[in-house]
């Protein structure tokens, strides 16, 4: 066996240069948007929960942001815990609710599809986090049209 001689790696060591920032730290002129759209399942993966840090990272940046759920996601915003809600049955099990409840107190406007609550997924109104405003599935493209038209930043979060 060839031997490998290297001193291993302890705490609070990096392996890379995380300090070196490339591009400038960009924030919102006044009066700029950001729509944030989830077309993603629950805890499927992790591309809702960085995207639901991503929203929280634009209104920090000063943008007015707003997160739209539908379809499937719609189940990022429905209460949750094991064995009550708002019980963690692991760590990492309530990161979307507990993002999605920072989301609503900096500042953020959260939207969920009535439709895809009941029609697809069972779900009324009363599961959805406190905070969360419940639309008509017409609104869905009205406020990723109002957002265009506003010239807003649009983020589209998808998986299959």
């Amino acid at each position: 066996m060839p031997k490998v001689e290297h001193t291993p790696y302890k705490d609070g060591d990096c392996f890379v240069n995380y300090e070196n920032k490339v591009f400038e730290d960009v924030k919102a002129k006044p009066g700029e948007k950001a729509l944030i759209t989830f077309h993603t399942v629950a805890n499927e993966g992790s591309v809702g929960f960085v995207n639901l840090l991503q929203a929280t990272r634009l209104i920090r940046k000063g943008f007015e942001t707003s997160v739209l759920l539908y379809g499937p996601g719609v189940t990022l915003g429905v209460q949750r815990g094991f064995p009550r809600l708002g019980d963690e049955a692991f760590p990492g099990h309530m990161n979307c609710n507990k993002q999605i409840a920072k989301i609503l107190e900096e500042g953020g406007k959260v939207y969920a599809c009535r439709f895809a609550l009941q029609a697809l997924y069972g779900y009324g109104e009363q599961n959805l986090i406190p905070g969360i405003t419940p639309i008509n599935p017409q609104d869905v493209l009205d406020i990723i049209l109002l957002a265009r038209r506003d010239n807003a930043f649009i983020l589209n979060t998808w998986t299959l």
